[in-house]
Formats: structure tokens, sequence, C-alpha cells
């Protein structure tokens, strides 16, 4: 248990005390309360000493303790104010239980930290605001462990402490803000220590460089040294295509057109407001290279696409675990995907479960897509601390009181409360229908606490009397283990499900249309209430790294035998009919559900009801 402790010193004090020591000496009796508390009010106490009250503002509804995460960075406003304006100076203290002995750690001047280096926590004064009675302090948590800080309030130089009242705490947390570069250079935690001519890179372990942005959790992972722009990598994989049909180079590629598709059946297509948000003349370094150093630039003769989405190429990928070991960075998340990198003109660079990275002869082949934007350098911060769970939100992108809010207003990514039990999380994939909301679960469906798997059935076109479809529209819909009747009454009843093939090195396109110029829909489809995503939409990937990942069905066929399914480490190859694999269904919301609560996070996923 670490504990925060505060020490009030002021003018004269030295002198009362001495004059009340002597005082009770002379009485015949020594007591050890040097000051009274009253409480005042429900979110302040009052410590008297003498004439002199200070007052300790403590915020309502919070706890005295509070939950630091490991490797992580809070910063907190300290507030005590002064009736008399009286000048008082207060210095900062923790004391840390250790093994060895209690450790005491203060800023010994202005602004200086002085943390004992076995301890782990760091303790800063960062700021004063509005008087000298305000400040800013912060707290870095440099161990591998979460800690707990119990916050107590110090006065007099033998660190007498007062326990604060169990319904509020001195230190209350506040936002970092400012513009992303701002933001992520200001975290110590972010170890921003490479730097070439054109980047300023993110590098280590486990950075706090978590941002939420159009449903999606993205990592930081440079900064543009001309502009300040913010280069960004989804945390997952989004979904898999083949790279292309007939050469290793990005552009022309299929992977450039779905990472650029302004449609709703690619990436920008579904991004929040990309011209307000992103760079749209993003420059991508494309270069081919034998090894992971760094590219020609463009004035060398480097390859230099524009768009605005990318992905990474093998020289940022393997930058970012600088300081850690190969293998071990941030952007690591346990799956395969593609870079941007070819090795050559029939090989692309892939980054593979260990971290590492391998040249693989397969541009044919659909391996895992982390798309990659560059952040306007103007785009602020405005909540969050960049953890995990607590990713930072970007001004525009941060709403809330969205109780009433249409579900077809939100964005591809954004979680939902939907379905029961172990299956009660969805995410929204797109808009395909005009008015409608497509959703698909957040992972495939559990049976106690088991993956549920299925075979595709007898016939290779999905509908609902085939096997996974008949389950789907059957079973799923009706046995109310799967959804509640409330639930069930949110899905348009009847949906066009589109069966176009994929076959090796083909565009994703042809899931859908006759061609890839999109002229027409595909005439292989079927109609049913639930279905399943198709090869190339987004949410058809895998968001985890867990060891039980499990492959699922897409109801896109690859040839007159076989069926695409997402394995478990992100790719969409393809098997047998008979096969058993599991169960991510797919089905239309109506136009008029309504979001009730929630923000659409993990965390916080939107719930539903009919308008």
């Amino acid at each position: 248990m670490k504990r925060i402790l505060l020490e009030t010193s002021f003018s004269k004090m030295y002198m009362i005390i001495m004059i009340i020591i002597t005082l009770l000496i002379l009485g015949g009796y020594f007591s050890y309360a040097m000051f009274t508390v009253t409480k005042e009010k429900s979110n302040a106490i009052s410590i008297v000493t003498g004439n002199l009250t200070y007052k300790l503002e403590v915020e309502e509804n919070e706890t005295n303790t509070l939950t630091i995460p490991a490797n992580s960075r809070q910063d907190f406003i300290v507030t005590l104010s002064n009736p008399n304006n009286r000048i008082a100076r207060f210095n900062f203290y923790y004391i840390g239980d250790l093994a060895d002995g209690v450790d005491i750690g203060y800023i010994e001047k202005e602004g200086v930290n002085t943390p004992p280096s076995s301890t782990g926590i760091n303790l800063e004064k960062v700021d004063t605001t509005g008087s000298s009675n305000t400040y800013i302090v912060r707290v870095a948590n440099t161990t591998g462990s979460k800690i707990s800080i119990e916050l107590r309030v110090s006065v007099g130089l033998d660190y007498n402490d007062l326990e604060l009242p169990s319904n509020g705490h001195l230190l209350r947390k506040i936002t970092s803000t400012g513009t992303v570069a701002e933001v992520i250079e200001d975290d110590i935690m972010n170890r921003l220590n490479y730097e070439d001519s054109e980047q300023t890179f993110v590098t280590g372990s486990n950075p706090n460089n978590y941002i939420w942005y159009s449903g999606k959790l993205w990592r930081v992972v440079s900064i543009d040294t001309s502009d300040n722009s913010v280069k960004l990598v989804t945390q997952w994989n989004i979904s898999a295509i083949p790279y292309d049909n007939d050469s290793s180079a990005f552009e022309g590629s299929h992977m450039e057109q779905w990472l650029n598709d302004t449609t709703v059946d690619g990436f920008l297509g579904n991004l929040r407001e990309p011209e307000k948000f992103i760079k749209m003349d993003s420059k991508w370094n494309a270069s081919q290279m034998s090894d992971a150093s760094k590219p020609p630039s463009e004035e060398e003769g480097g390859t230099i696409v524009e768009d605005p989405v990318g992905l990474l190429n093998v020289y940022e990928y393997q930058t970012s675990y600088i300081g850690s070991s190969a293998g071990k960075g941030y952007l690591n998340n346990g799956l395969v995907w593609w870079t941007l990198t070819s090795y050559d003109q029939f090989n692309i660079w892939r980054c593979i479960l260990t971290g590492t990275f391998d040249r693989y002869e397969g541009y044919n082949t659909a391996n895992g897509i982390r798309p990659s934007i560059n952040l306007k350098p103007e785009i602020k911060i405005v909540s969050g601390s960049g953890t995990e769970e607590d990713p930072y939100r970007l001004m525009g992108d941060n709403d809330n009181n969205l109780s009433g809010t249409l579900l077809n207003k939100r964005y591809s990514g954004e979680y939902i409360s939907f379905g029961t039990g172990e299956n009660n999380l969805y995410r929204i994939v797109s808009h395909e229908t005009e008015g409608l909301t497509k959703i698909t679960s957040a992972e495939p469906l559990k049976e106690n606490s088991a993956f549920k798997t299925i075979s595709f059935g007898d016939t290779l076109y999905y509908s609902s009397t085939n096997s996974i479809g008949s389950f789907l529209n059957g079973e799923y819909l009706t046995s109310g283990s799967y959804l509640t009747s409330e639930q069930d009454n949110l899905i348009e009843d009847d949906t066009t499900w589109y069966l176009g093939t994929v076959g090796s090195s083909a565009s994703y396109r042809l899931a859908k249309y006759i061609d890839i110029n999109m002229s027409s829909l595909t005439s292989n489809t079927t109609r049913a209430t639930v279905g399943l995503l198709r090869l190339g939409e987004l949410m058809a990937n895998q968001f985890d790294i867990d060891s039980s990942n499990t492959a699922y069905w897409t109801l896109t066929p690859y040839s007159s035998s076989d069926v695409r399914f997402v394995n478990d480490i992100g790719n969409a190859l393809y098997t047998s009919l008979s096969n058993a694999s599991g169960i991510k269904p797919s089905m239309n919301l109506k136009s008029n559900v309504i979001i009730t609560g929630g923000e659409g996070t993990l965390q916080n996923p939107f719930t539903l009801a009919l308008e």
C-alpha cells in the first residue's frame, strides 16, 4: 500500500508549537492533538491550527484509495484553500511500505522530483494553478504491477497525519489535454527515444499510446517531425484479404484499394469524418527492401505512395521495439498481418505470431490487415489516460449523452450490449443497407465457456436451410439461449446476403460484385434473417490474442468445394464444407433502433431499444 502525504508549514508555526507545548507542560499534561478537525459538508474538511484554517477540498462520490495501473501515469489536482488568505507553502509526500522498511519520497523544492529508486513511484509537482495553494501533482507508477495509493493529510514535520473522510479524497484526477503529439510527448511512459530525419517513434513494450477513434482501438506509432501529425495503426487486425493477384507492390494492389475504398465495402468509407481527422494526402514509403533498414526517401529514389490510408512498413514496425527484446514491442498483437513492404516481386514482409517478421511468398494469401492513418496535427486529446482500459479520446469523437440517437448514425467497430450470457457483446460492422445497421458478435459463439463449432453444410452457398444457416435462423433466433425476445424484435426479418466467390489472389470485391469495377451486384445471393460476414468485411478478423481464439466461417466460397474461414491467427483461408468451425452471426438491426445508454466502447457498450 502506498500513501501520499501532505505537510503544511507556514510562518510562525514553530513559535506557535513551542508556545502550545510550553502551556501544556505547565498545565501538567501533554496532548498529542495539536489541531482539531471539523467536517463542514460532505465534500470538505477543515483543519484548524491556532487562528489559521486550511480547507482541503475533496471530490464528492470518490473513494480515498486510487489504483494506478502498472507502468502508467496519473495527474491530479490538489486544492488547499486558505480563508484567512495567509501565504503557506505545501510539500507533497508519499510513503512506500517496502519489505526492507519504509521509504519516503518528496518534492524537495519547486517541481523537483526526488523519489527513492526502489519504490518505482515517481512524484512530481507539475503546475500551480489558480492560487499558490492549488497544484497539479503527477504520480507515475513505473513498477510492473498496479499499486493502490491511500491519501492522507499531514501536519507537522513528524508526519502526523489525518485520514480523509471515506466519501472523498484529496487528489482529483485530471485528463491530459492538448494535441495528440503534445500529450504523447508529455507522457513519461511513452518512450519517444528514437528519432530519424522524418519521424520520432514511440518505442518499448507497453507505452500509454492507446487511442479510441471511429469505433476502433489504435496505437500511436510516431510523430512526423515536419508537421507534428501522428501516425496510428489499429491494435487488432480489422479484416483479411489477398494482397493482390500478380504483384507484391502496394500501389495498385487489392490492399491499397481496400484500405482507401470510400464505399461501405472498404475501410476508408467506414471511418468517421476522415477529412476532419486524418491527412488525406499522407505519403507512405512502400520501397522494396531486402531487410528492415530505413527505406530511401522520395529524394533518394524511394517508392512513395500518396493515400489517406496505408500500412506500416517493416522499418516502422522494427523501430517500435527498440528498447525491448525482438518481437516484444507494443505493436506485436500476437496475430499475422501484412506490412507495406515488398521483399521482391513475389514476396512481402509480414509480421508473425512471435512478433518478428518474415518475407512471405504468397501475396495471393489473405493475411490480416492493420490499417494505418496519420492524424492531422491540430487534432486534440480531450480525455483518457492512454491505457488499453482508458484510451485517449479525440475532440469530435468523444460523444456523450447519446440516449435517443439512432444506431444507424454510429460507426463501424463500436460495441453494443446484445445477446445473453457469455454471448452478450456485439459490434457494428457497417450500414450496408440504407437505414439499417449490420452487426456481428464480438467473438464467435460460446457454449458452456467453449466455442461452439459446426460444419458449413452440404451445399457451397449459405442459406437458411444448410447446416449453419439452419442453426442461425432456427435455434439461435428462437431458443432463448442466445437472444432475448426483446433483442429478437430489433432484428430486420429479411436481409440479402452476397455469396460471390473469392479465389486465390482474387479481389475482395468479388464477394459482392460481378467484377472489380463494381458494375453490378453478384447474382449469387440468399435471403435470411441471420447470416455471416463475407471475406473483406470489417470486423472479420480476431480481436484478442487469447489462446482460445477459434477459427470461424465466413459465407464466401473459395472454390467449388471450399469456403473461406478466418483462422485463429487472423488469416482468411479455406476449407471443406464438411469441416467444423466457429460461428460469428451477423444481422441487420432495424432503422428505428435507438441508443438508450453507453458510449460504444468495450468498457461501456451501447444499450438499445426500439424508438
